[in-house]
């Protein structure tokens, strides 16, 4: 990596077959069956070209937007590469800790990127931010610190001529979402979404974008035609109901008391969990964090490295917060390695 964190490597990479997966933030035993349902019923339609038309409004809807402010995406990873694609930034910054997609794709788009990393308990503070950034990218909740931002201080960022992208691929693992800033949309404001994690449609690739009905139309000039298959249509437009919404929110309160229990089990045993975790995941500071994941992956567990995100380093690592009985496995597997 020639001492630069290695932006391309993901979860996905430390599962093997028949490890516990605590490195992938997907939401285990899903999707649902009355999902799983309508996605193998999309098949008879597969002859036919996608048409976007009900997915999209069932979005704008479900965020109380216009029809002309959302773009569907093959997840939120192709939204970046589109904002890398249309974008021309004089000075474009992440702010890090977080996921490591954004500043790839701008780079592979040939955009200088700036890094403004988080101190302390990873908490945000718009001052960072340089005045004369143009384009600003930042996560809320952040993977992988699990921090949530508070709106007003992403708000704060926006001004005349910069562009403010937030991910928001965790923030259904919040519940009741006060923190989101889809729904309000300031100007200069782009928020991403992904389906991926709560509803586990990572193999199917399902998000979007809403933003400025401008914005959006030279993101939608810049996609391939048909980027987003007719299952993923159908999974984008069932997922935006407000019984699916209210699953969801449901699921949020459930993970969260177990995420919360789990990380005081961890906190009690002396590591340092990032304090005030609001997603799917913990981000813990462990010494010899890579040696730790080594031992486990002997005994068949795979979490997440923290060393190839920047500001973080070979101390850290993220694990995903399971059910009860599969935190607790880990949980003894740590008590076995004298953790």
């Amino acid at each position: 990596m020639n001492g630069e964190p290695d932006l391309r490597h993901h979860g996905d990479t430390e599962v093997c077959g028949g490890m516990a997966d605590f490195a992938v933030n997907v939401r285990t035993g899903t999707p649902p069956a009355w999902l799983a349902d309508r996605l193998r019923a999309s098949i008879a339609d597969l002859a036919a070209y996608p048409d976007p038309t009900a997915a999209r409004q069932a979005v704008a809807r479900r965020h109380g937007r216009a029809a002309g402010e959302v773009l569907l995406t093959a997840g939120a990873a192709e939204a970046f590469v589109l904002l890398a694609r249309v974008l021309a930034p004089q000075r474009a910054v992440v702010v890090h800790p977080q996921f490591t997609e954004p500043e790839a794709a701008l780079r592979a788009a040939g955009h200088p990127v700036e890094r403004v990393v988080l101190g302390k308990d990873f908490t945000f503070d718009p001052g960072a931010v340089p005045a004369s950034a143009d384009l600003v990218m930042i996560g809320n909740p952040t993977n992988p610190t699990s921090v949530l931002h508070p709106a007003a201080a992403i708000t704060a960022l926006a001004r005349p001529g910069r562009t403010v992208v937030v991910d928001e691929a965790f923030m259904d693992c919040v519940p009741g979402e006060p923190e989101s800033l889809a729904g309000r949309l300031p100007p200069g404001v782009v928020v991403l979404r992904s389906l991926t994690k709560t509803w586990g449609l990572a193999g199917l690739r399902a998000g979007y974008v809403l933003a400025a009905p401008s914005l959006i139309a030279r993101l939608a000039e810049a996609q391939p035609l048909w980027a987003v298959s007719t299952p993923a249509l159908v999974a984008i437009e069932a997922c935006s109901t407000p019984e699916a919404v209210a699953e969801a929110d449901a699921w949020a309160v459930e993970m969260g008391a177990e995420r919360d229990r789990f990380a005081a089990e961890l906190t009690g045993r002396g590591l340092y969990v990032v304090p005030g975790a609001r997603a799917s995941f913990l981000c813990l500071r462990v010494p010899d964090a890579l040696g730790i994941r080594a031992l486990l992956r002997q005994r068949g567990y795979a979490v997440r490295r923290g060393d190839t995100f920047p500001g973080l380093g070979p101390d850290w690592l993220r694990v995903a917060v399971r059910d009860r009985a599969a935190d607790d496995e880990l949980l003894e597997v740590l008590c076995d390695l004298g953790i």
